[in-house]
């Protein structure tokens, strides 16, 4: 027999008492069992999945849901985080450890006019800033990571995501006090 972990019992039980009080609001106060048959038979509910990428980019999946049992409901989803809910909705997230697919299709590293490491939607020319970090101290930096900034470093995977950031976080621009 599987156990119910707590969260999901208090959330069916408040899913019946949101449905309880939006019957007896609306005037539909003929009978418990009017009540029970809503609860008992099929409860369609708009899922969001939320993925939250390292890179900090935020992708939803939204799909409609019929649910005919909590207990299934509950374990497809078993691994992702309930964010929100309410008798319309549920919202799930996960972290994702990688890089979102927008950074793998066309993310370019580079510094911006002020030196800002930023990411860019496509080469750091457009302008199009995804996501910035720091500045960085370009005296410091060699000429040809200098250059590689200018004109953008592609990101095609995690690891190399990650390693860019590992290098470059060791030339910050210090703040003159």
């Amino acid at each position: 027999m599987r156990k119910f972990h707590p969260s999901r019992i208090v959330t069916v039980c408040c899913l019946i008492a949101v449905i309880i009080s939006i019957t007896i609001a609306n005037g539909n106060q003929d009978s418990i069992k009017a009540e029970e048959n809503i609860v008992q038979g099929p409860l369609t509910v708009k899922v969001v999945l939320q993925r939250v990428y390292l890179d900090g980019e935020l992708s939803e999946e939204v799909t409609n849901e019929t649910i005919l049992s909590m207990e299934d409901f509950w374990a497809a989803y078993d691994g992702w985080q309930l964010i929100d809910q309410n008798e319309e909705r549920v919202v799930f997230q996960r972290s994702i450890d990688d890089i979102s697919p927008l950074l793998k299709t066309n993310g370019y590293f580079g510094i911006d006019d002020d030196g800002t490491l930023s990411i860019f939607n496509g080469k750091p020319e457009t302008n199009e800033v995804i996501q910035s970090f720091f500045q960085i101290d370009v005296k410091k930096l060699e000429s040809r990571k200098h250059d590689e900034l200018i004109q953008g470093i592609r990101i095609q995977s995690r690891d190399q995501y990650l390693e860019v950031l590992k290098t470059l976080e060791t030339y910050p621009k210090s703040e003159k006090k």
